[in-house]
């Protein structure tokens, strides 16, 4: 008997025909097996966010146990974007040509044999390794869950599949402050390896267990793909490793991210003008470079960057005054609430026809959540801050699957363009993170050497509080230190001390003005636009019916 084509075209039925080549058919599942899917959808989502999370949520204490310096072990997360921002230049094709049990199976037992292996090493570069392969099993393991949320529903409420899929990933985040701490409380940095191992495995054979419907193949890889892979790959990795450490060893003073950054754009500016110029590019730059998509692109750039207040801002505020993950609970639980409304939310309002409001809606939301931040002081705690950070939650999420449906239209007029949106919209969500923790940590920074030199101003002795003041911490100390002179010392170290953790509390006030601002400034373009497009529209259709 003949061995079949895996390239030959399946018979599909008009309702199980595949949305794109690569994408699972989409035949009649019976109730329980959709909540299967759906359950499994979310499992998948989570496992590729949850090792990163956290990862990312226990640095401090990973920079113990490795006995890394602060820039060694922020490699940890850099080389986890750097590897997962562009691979999706070649899954996508991969998928296409090799069928999803190969993409799905493949790249979870890569992921498996790596976690596994690392357990065996205690040392800073083995686990580098895990992250760089967390970051491309990341990236195929979010499509995945998309596929399978999409079969848990039925086709006239596919695109609520669509948004929890999309957008289940981010409730990672939050859960991994949940627990993570007791994961380190098992045997260290272990606990959270095993656990990640163990989530691999689980989620490993649900996927064999469960598996998802047959789709279309085609052979579709070129050559001229790799070349433009080897160009564009590495130039994103050096570009988001300046992003990543460029404010810790500081942007001026270590030759290394010059080096890069020049580095990077040669190899970025290579790839595009060589995807340019050819016929059939893996990226259609030609589309990538319109009105429309730039504009999208944009827009999902600014939110994510107003989006890195949560971390860089208001965790890591209080993470300045000594607060540990057990101590923010309460505030992840806020966070874990507003995803998971931002989510429900979504999925009940989303309409193609309109997916330009919930972008609006998250925008002023960021506004607002800003604002109320900007209002912090000395006193302020995880329980002063849940409002505000449910709202950025909410938002967080309920801007994701309108900004994604908003570029799928050009994606299903020209299949050709699936890898380009996908690179499109993995970029932005991904250098927009880096970018708006760069700009705002920098930005911070900055503002705390201007309120710190205002206040060392005026913390002179001739001002009669400022002597007050050292007197009640000479007062505080005189029972611990007998000699006056150091007893002088010691209240002025202090009053040194209060006045540092002032100017920063400034310096992290105007972060968050700054963020509002660009999030006000980005939701007054889009009403522009939007109230321009109108006008626009009316004016066209009063002419029409003029001429008519």
């Amino acid at each position: 008997m003949p061995k079949r084509d895996p390239y030959a075209p399946h018979d599909w039925a008009p309702h199980e025909k595949p949305a794109l080549l690569g994408s699972p058919s989409t035949p009649e599942h019976t109730a329980p097996k959709r909540i299967a899917y759906g359950i499994v959808g979310l499992l998948v989502c989570l496992t590729g966010a949850l090792g990163n999370a956290v990862v990312t949520a226990n640095l401090q204490n990973l920079q113990g146990t490795f006995a890394a310096w602060s820039t060694e072990i922020a490699w940890l997360p850099a080389v986890y974007v750097m590897t997962n921002v562009s691979i999706n230049l070649l899954l996508v094709k991969f998928r296409q040509q090799y069928g999803l049990r190969a993409f799905t199976e493949g790249f979870l037992v890569l992921y498996v044999l790596v976690t596994f292996f690392h357990l065996f090493v205690n040392d800073l570069s083995s686990a580098l390794m895990v992250r760089a392969a967390h970051g491309m099993v990341a990236a195929a393991l979010s499509s995945l869950g998309i596929y399978y949320q999409i079969q848990a529903w039925p086709a006239r409420h596919r695109l609520k599949g669509l948004t929890i899929g999309i957008t289940g990933s981010s409730l990672a985040i939050p859960l991994a402050r949940l627990f993570s701490t007791e994961l380190l409380q098992l045997d260290e940095w272990r606990g959270l390896y095993f656990f990640e191992l163990g989530l691999a495995l689980v989620c490993l054979a649900c996927v064999i267990a469960l598996k998802l419907p047959p789709s279309d193949r085609k052979k579709v890889f070129e050559k001229k793909d790799f070349v433009t892979f080897f160009l564009l790959a590495p130039g994103m990795a050096l570009l988001c490793a300046v992003l990543s450490l460029g404010r810790l060893d500081w942007w001026f003073e270590a030759p290394w991210l010059g080096w890069s950054l020049a580095l990077a754009t040669v190899l970025i500016i290579s790839a595009i003008v060589f995807e340019h110029n050819r016929s059939n590019p893996l990226l259609n730059t030609r589309w990538l470079s319109s009105g429309s998509i730039v504009r999208l692109g944009l827009i999902m750039l600014l939110i994510r960057i107003v989006l890195a207040e949560q971390n860089t801002g208001v965790i890591g505020w209080l993470q300045y005054v000594g607060l540990q993950n057990e101590q923010m609970i309460p505030l992840a639980w806020s966070i874990f609430a507003g995803i998971t409304c931002g989510i429900v939310a979504s999925c009940l309002t989303l309409k193609p026809q309109r997916l330009a409001w919930p972008i609006v809606t998250s925008l002023a939301l960021m506004v607002v959540a800003s604002l109320m931040d900007s209002q912090s002081s000395s006193l302020t705690r995880p329980d002063q801050l849940m409002v505000s950070q449910f709202l950025l939650g909410f938002a967080s999420a309920f801007f994701i699957a309108p900004s994604m449906l908003a570029g799928i239209g050009g994606v299903i007029a020209d299949p050709r363009n699936l890898v380009s949106f996908s690179v499109l919209f993995g970029m932005s969500q991904n250098i927009g993170g880096l970018l708006g923790s760069a700009i705002l940590g920098t930005f911070q920074t900055w503002r705390e050497k201007y309120h710190s030199a205002m206040l060392a101003e005026q913390l002179t002795t001739l001002n009669p509080l400022v002597t007050e003041r050292i007197q009640q911490y000479s007062q505080l100390f005189q029972s611990q230190i007998g000699d006056s002179s150091l007893l002088g010392v010691q209240a002025l170290t202090q009053l040194q001390t209060v006045g540092t953790l002032q100017a920063n509390i400034l310096a992290y006030n105007d972060t968050y003005l700054l963020t509002a601002c660009i999030a006000g400034m980005t939701l007054v373009w889009i009403c522009w636009r939007l109230l321009r497009l109108r006008i626009t529209a009316h004016l066209a259709l009063k002419k029409n019916t003029g001429t008519q």
